[in-house]
């Protein structure tokens, strides 16, 4: 089969386009046929090993797993002994954080996995990014506790973890200011945000706005410079560690010093989020907002595209055809 390979870590120009053996499913598995995947900021911070202390978990001097793509969309084209309830032919999506593999025509994934059937109605494509920006979004909205009524800011409303936050606080019933840059000012509104600030024209860490959440889901503000908007035992959350790791640290510190707190929550993948996910699709409730697409051959220029920093939600992977 045909996959972008990575063997050492650094810029796009390491990932390679070849043919390398099929995986075989175990017992438990899935074999699925991939049509289409993603490129994101996981296959980015992997694909570069850094912040270094990620390569203690996915290999020192180089990386365990050569194949990228923790997203992914396709056909099950076999299933192991003791698989029960997916079928051969039957169209699924999914996260595959651990053993990645999306950036290839087939991987494998456990029947428990984080693995559910595409919705009638949703392409391929739009299938593919469902996961890995909403997940993390839903991470850092249970975390802070976030009820319907609240106000809440998101900085980074059109990125992948910053769109999905914008839908999923709608959905729940919260009151929405998103940031984003001119340009996208419409597209950050049809989401759902009640309010919209032009960060190119106006500092919104000077508003007279105060809000019971801050989600910094671009990890371009601080704790410092968004103090200010927290209401009384408001909170920030940040996507990023920050500068010099301080994220982490002020979730340790901020408790029991400050009323105003950080949160840094630990990303928690389970099944339950991508049935929800899928179920917020079917009904119209959330979809994630795809910038552009490339094809397998094309995907170092979507990284360096991804790298960037500019990226609109999701970029795309086309991996083959459907038939």
């Amino acid at each position: 089969m045909r996959a972008a390979v990575y063997r050492r870590y650094g810029p796009p120009s390491v990932v390679h386009v070849e043919s390398v053996p099929m995986p075989v499913p175990q017992a438990d598995e899935l074999l699925v046929r991939v049509i289409a995947s993603t490129v994101n900021r996981t296959d980015c911070g992997f694909l570069s090993g850094i912040p270094y202390f990620v390569r203690l978990l996915i290999g020192l001097r180089a990386p365990r797993a050569t194949i990228l793509g923790c997203e992914f969309a396709g056909l099950v084209e076999q299933v192991g002994v003791g698989v029960t309830s997916f079928t051969v032919g039957q169209r699924v999506f999914g996260y595959n954080g651990v053993k990645f593999g999306g950036h290839a025509e087939y991987l494998t994934i456990a029947e428990g996995g984080l693995v559910a059937e595409i919705p009638a109605s949703t392409s391929y494509e739009q299938a593919a990014p469902i996961v890995e920006g909403a997940h993390y979004a839903l991470n850092m909205i249970r975390a802070a506790k976030i009820t319907a009524g609240q106000n809440v800011l998101v900085n980074g409303g059109t990125g992948g973890i910053g769109s999905a936050a914008v839908q999923l606080l709608v959905q729940l019933g919260a009151r929405v200011t998103a940031v984003c840059a001119t340009a996208h000012l419409d597209t950050v509104q049809s989401l759902g945000a009640e309010r919209v600030v032009d960060y190119t024209s106006e500092d919104f860490t000077a508003r007279g706005d105060r809000f019971d959440v801050v989600i910094d889901a671009v990890g371009k503000s601080s704790f410092g410079r968004c103090r200010r908007l927290l209401a009384p035992g408001g909170m920030y959350i940040s996507s990023e560690l920050g500068v010099m790791w301080q994220n982490p640290f002020l979730a340790l510190t901020t408790p029991l010093l400050r009323k105003k707190r950080v949160l840094f929550p630990i990303p928690k993948d389970t099944r339950g989020d991508v049935l929800f996910l899928k179920g917020l699709v079917e009904t119209g409730e959330f979809h994630p907002l795809v910038d552009r697409s490339y094809s397998l051959d094309q995907i170092r220029e979507a990284y360096i595209y991804v790298t960037a920093g500019q990226k609109i939600g999701n970029v795309v992977i086309h991996v083959q055809d459907a038939t």
